[in-house]
């Protein structure tokens, strides 16, 4: 276990939140039990025997269950596909619409593409498949750069009882637009806006990935486009349009952009007032992003967690760890909690300055306040390797185990890479047999690294054992 440093001051939750979660936590024992003992199974057992295992706990299965295992094993993969099944076969048991959704999430993490439309089929036998089943396939084919076969799985809806509509076309440009395929976007926009009619949402969508192309000149005419078919920019709308000139160096244009807000009778958001301080942050311009928070608080806006990271990501920019200090006070004096987020922007920080001692102490205060997530792991992990410090980052690796967080890729590559680059290739192996079991696949600089060391080792009996380890993930095919 990691041990706690007093040596610096974070502030601690406060003890009547502390005891509301302890009361709630003791309202449903039987299914924090549970839950826990599936976790502890999931966590323990390699997935050829999981079945096994979980018949032994003889646990009772129900929706809410499976639905909280599925989504604290989102990365697990193979392992959480046979959970999955394992539910399934249990009596007076159905998975809901949500464990579904959650299970194709996963599957689609690691592209496991024809588990994935086996279980679209399953769900339009039995009625469920709706127009949100394929927005999560679409949105994740897009994030793989598989364009195509997003705009296939629009296009196949009809094929599956689910008739095409203005919310699953939102969801095609949305998928494209956040892979950064605005281009496609467009192309199909103006080829569809005939069968049906954009909203506010339809543009918004395309100005964010113009926004993010970046190419203002064309976000600028979607905007006017927007005007021009008569829907009244709202809230989310003045938002993109504020960050896209955030992120084009235009900070004092979204400025005027926030007061043409004020003039509409549209009130800012937090949101809006993050992007401003974030972006005076990075231009090192400290000064103009206290007065753009002390003008949200003028106004009568409440400051939230995402607003105090980007004050405190600002100081940290600035080198200012006392004025860090002082923002986390005063979030703590308006009961506000951190978030893994906020102590991520201070270790980053730390780290880049070679303060890592210091990184590390945050980590353990940390843990204190929140849940750590995957770039905290992967964060403290990389840290260690790189300063040849393997056997630190093997500690994190099995505190984050103990808490039975499932690591990510980068996560099993960062450690993965320090073992290698340490030589040791036994424990390099074992993690990326882990990670195979899994079912994720190793990215090509990660097994690369590995492969040499093997080779040089004269192991290369180990090596074809891993390359038929990933050859029996299952393939990847286009559709269904």
């Amino acid at each position: 276990m990691i041990k706690v440093s007093n040596h610096i001051n974070f502030p601690l939750l406060k003890c009547a939140a502390f005891a509301k979660m302890l009361s709630t936590s003791d309202q449903i024992p039987d299914f924090a039990e549970v839950t826990e003992t599936v976790c502890n199974v999931m966590m323990s057992s390699p997935t050829v025997t999981l079945d096994t295992a979980l018949n032994q706990t003889g646990v009772r299965v129900s929706p809410e269950l499976v639905e909280t295992v599925l989504k604290r094993f989102e990365n697990a993969g193979m392992s959480a596909f046979r959970f999955f099944e394992w539910a399934e076969n249990q009596r007076n048991y159905s998975h809901s619409v949500r464990a579904y959704h959650l299970m194709i999430e996963s599957l689609l993490k690691i592209r496991q593409y024809q588990i994935v439309w086996d279980l679209v089929n399953s769900m339009r036998k039995k009625g469920m498949v709706n127009v949100e089943t394929f927005c999560i396939i679409m949105r994740k084919y897009a994030r793989a750069h598989k364009v195509d076969e997003a705009v296939y799985t629009f296009n196949v809806m009809d094929k599956y009882d689910t008739p095409q509509n203005l919310a699953a076309f939102n969801g095609l440009l949305s998928a494209l637009c956040k892979s950064r395929n605005v281009r496609k976007a467009q192309e199909i926009f103006d080829s569809m806006k005939g069968r049906f009619e954009p909203d506010s949402k339809s543009f918004s969508i395309l100005l964010g990935g113009w926004g993010k192309e970046p190419n203002l000149p064309k976000a600028r005419e979607v905007f006017g486009e927007m005007v021009c078919a008569g829907c009244s920019p709202d809230i989310v709308t003045y938002g993109i349009m504020v960050d896209i000139l955030c992120k084009a160096g235009r900070v004092d244009e979204a400025v005027e952009v926030v007061k043409d807000m004020d003039d509409n009778n549209c009130r800012p958001t937090s949101f809006i007032y993050s992007v401003l301080v974030n972006t005076y942050g990075v231009e090192n311009r400290i000064e103009d992003a206290i007065d753009a928070f002390m003008e949200m608080e003028r106004k009568g806006i409440e400051a939230d967690v995402v607003v105090y990271n980007a004050l405190i990501g600002a100081f940290c920019k600035a080198n200012k760890l006392k004025n860090v200090y002082r923002v986390l006070r005063e979030m703590e004096s308006k009961g506000i909690a951190p978030n893994s987020r906020t102590c991520n922007v201070i270790m980053s920080s730390l780290i880049s300055q070679g303060e890592t001692d210091k990184a590390f102490s945050v980590f353990r205060r940390m843990i204190k306040l929140c849940e750590p997530d995957a770039d905290t792991y992967t964060m403290l992990i990389k840290m260690f390797c790189e300063k040849n410090e393997v056997d630190m980052a093997l500690k994190i690796w099995r505190y984050m185990k103990s808490k039975q967080f499932v690591p990510s890729l980068h996560t099993f590559s960062a450690l993965i890479n320090g073992l290698c680059q340490e030589g040791n290739v036994v424990k390099a192996c074992v993690l990326l047999e882990e990670m195979i079991e899994k079912g994720i696949r190793p990215s090509r600089i990660t097994f690369a690294k590995l492969r040499q060391l093997l080779i040089k080792e004269g192991r290369e009996d180990v090596l074809k054992f891993l390359h038929e380890k990933i050859n029996l993930l299952v393939k990847e095919p286009l559709y269904d």
